[in-house]
């Protein structure tokens, strides 16, 4: 099977161009002009990946993004008009692999679908293989009357004075009371509490969180700490993270 994609924009004159595009590198092509037919076709369709504009009728593409997170992981670029650091963050908190800025050269498009194709695409069918795997081995056990024992990570827990991040629960808390993290806030504070001591420059940060994938802007990172800092020291009267300036941040243990 070859690979398909779906792009969703409502510039009918950009997403013919797109599709033109595309179908000219090999690639099978399927549009749709609104946020309620996209995520129909998103939830019906066999797609390998989604290039989904934000600003749509109907739903924007933000919702459709996270209304199909919740189904299928089909891989998301978002592609966007808007070039605030907020609405990038948002839309990768909600789900997406990675986002592009209109206007936008063709050949950056076709470098992030490769990009795409080489490593989240490949994740996902071997998470599903993986899957399918283990099924297998369950069903026949099962025939067998073979109890299987699939052991369980034991996970970390991170301390910092009185704030505890327990990954295996997927929970921060301080003074016993719950944190509420997004998954890439959590995975920052995690690489900052694991790293202690050591500072971290925002492009390690930033391939920890978002992957060595990455071909955004560096400044998402400032955005994320200034999240955690919001959160965590400003609500509570600490000062946790520290910048390291011309360098990164660190959480220090003393």
């Amino acid at each position: 099977m070859g690979v398909k994609i779906l792009v969703v924009e409502d510039e009918e004159k950009l997403a013919r161009f797109i599709e033109l595009e595309l179908k000219h590198e090999g690639y099978e092509v399927e549009k749709a002009h609104d946020g309620r037919t996209a995520l129909d076709m998103a939830l019906a369709g066999d797609y390998t990946l989604i290039l989904l504009d934000i600003m749509l009728p109907g739903l924007n593409g933000l919702e459709v993004l996270r209304r199909l997170q919740n189904e299928k992981p089909t891989p998301v670029i978002l592609l966007t008009a808007r070039d605030a650091v907020m609405d990038k963050v948002s839309g990768l908190d909600a789900g997406a692999v990675d986002y592009i800025t209109k206007p936008f050269a063709i050949e950056e498009l076709l470098a992030r679908i490769r990009v795409v194709l080489k490593t989240h695409v490949k994740s996902v069918e071997k998470h599903t293989a993986d899957i399918n795997d283990y099924n297998g081995i369950e069903e026949a056990m099962d025939n067998l009357n073979i109890p299987i024992n699939v052991p369980k990570g034991q996970g970390e827990i991170f301390m910092w004075k009185e704030l505890v991040l327990d990954v295996p629960k997927h929970r921060v808390s301080y003074k016993g009371e719950e944190i509420e993290l997004t998954n890439r806030e959590f995975m920052m504070l995690k690489t900052l509490l694991e790293n202690m001591d050591i500072v971290l420059s925002r492009d390690t940060l930033l391939e920890k969180v978002c992957g060595y994938d990455y071909i955004g802007e560096t400044n998402v990172v400032d955005v994320y700490v200034r999240y955690l800092r919001t959160k965590i020291d400003e609500n509570y009267g600490i000062k946790m993270i520290q910048t390291v300036r011309g360098v990164g941040y660190v959480i220090k243990s003393e």
